[in-house]
């Protein structure tokens, strides 16, 4: 979509949805910078992906360096004490430089109250302000709370599918799966991502694309010869739980949307969107990503 703001105004506009984010959801949102901050955001990274404390996500050695290269980092404090952080570190390509989102986590007890909402509009207004006009990150396709998240509550594009992208995993949420991941890629000045911050942004329609991926009654992915200008792809309720209780299905969904969802891309469908009721919609004739 093409920009609807200059550059000053879409600034100013983008702080203000921080602002009025972080009011919203309770909490006061700074930078990391001092070193007790840092060790802090680890700890809370090590406690949300279940590493233990001596194997965070994000040691607090490296993390220092990345801050002090000039990289961002914040943090979301309610009632002074730290409830969320989120890192991105400056990456280039073709387009020039813009912002790779690595890593974002809400303690649990705190999830659901738009904190990383809020975390997000602040890492959008930050970047704006450095002249910076894309951020990027990846997420698992198969967790449908994020893939809502961002395609839909953010107006995130979804650009690639990487199989095993990570390697294998050994945290307390992805341990025993593959890697799979959607890249993300927010284009910060358009409509999409101004309208998502305003909550104006519309889900798909589902139903009327053709289904590529459903479920049976037993919730076992089935996949369908499924053709047309758009196409669906299913998910599962709870992938998290679900590699718990039974690994043996989640890795049947994750070789099933591997196959769709992923395949339809490689060949020319792209992701218009995510609906709530956990379906990825593709369309041939979408935006631009």
């Amino acid at each position: 979509m093409r920009r609807t703001l200059d550059p000053t105004q879409l600034e100013q506009r983008a702080a203000a949805d921080a602002a009025d984010a972080a009011a919203r959801a309770g909490v006061d949102i700074a930078r990391l910078e001092s070193l007790d901050d840092l060790v802090a955001a680890s700890t809370l990274f090590a406690e949300v992906w279940g590493t233990g404390g001596d194997d965070s996500q994000l040691p607090p050695e490296l993390f220092r360096a990345i801050t002090h290269a000039g990289n961002y980092a914040a943090g979301a404090y309610a009632h002074g004490t730290l409830v969320g952080a989120v890192m991105g570190f400056l990456g280039r390509d073709d387009e020039g430089t813009y912002l790779h989102s690595h890593i974002l986590g809400v303690e649990p007890q705190h999830r659901g109250g738009n904190i990383g909402f809020a975390l997000k509009c602040d890492q959008r207004a930050w970047a704006l302000a450095a002249g910076i006009d894309k951020i990027t990150w990846t997420f698992d396709p198969l967790v449908r709370r994020n893939a809502h998240f961002n395609l839909q509550k953010l107006g995130a594009h979804a650009t690639a599918y990487f199989e095993s992208f990570y390697g294998t995993m050994r945290d307390g949420i992805n341990a025993g799966d593959e890697s799979d991941r959607l890249l993300a890629v927010w284009h910060l000045s358009d409509a999409k991502a101004i309208e998502a911050a305003s909550g104006r942004l519309d889900e798909p329609a589902a139903g009327d694309a053709a289904e590529a991926l459903g479920a049976d009654a037993g919730g076992v992915p089935r996949a369908y010869d499924a053709s047309g200008a758009s196409l669906r792809c299913a998910t599962p309720d709870d992938i998290v739980a679900l590699r718990r209780s039974d690994p043996a299905l989640a890795r049947r969904w994750r070789l099933a949307l591997r196959d769709t969802l992923g395949g339809a891309m490689q060949d020319g469908y792209r992701v218009a969107g995510f609906a709530r009721s956990g379906w990825y919609v593709l369309s041939r004739d979408g935006e631009r990503e």
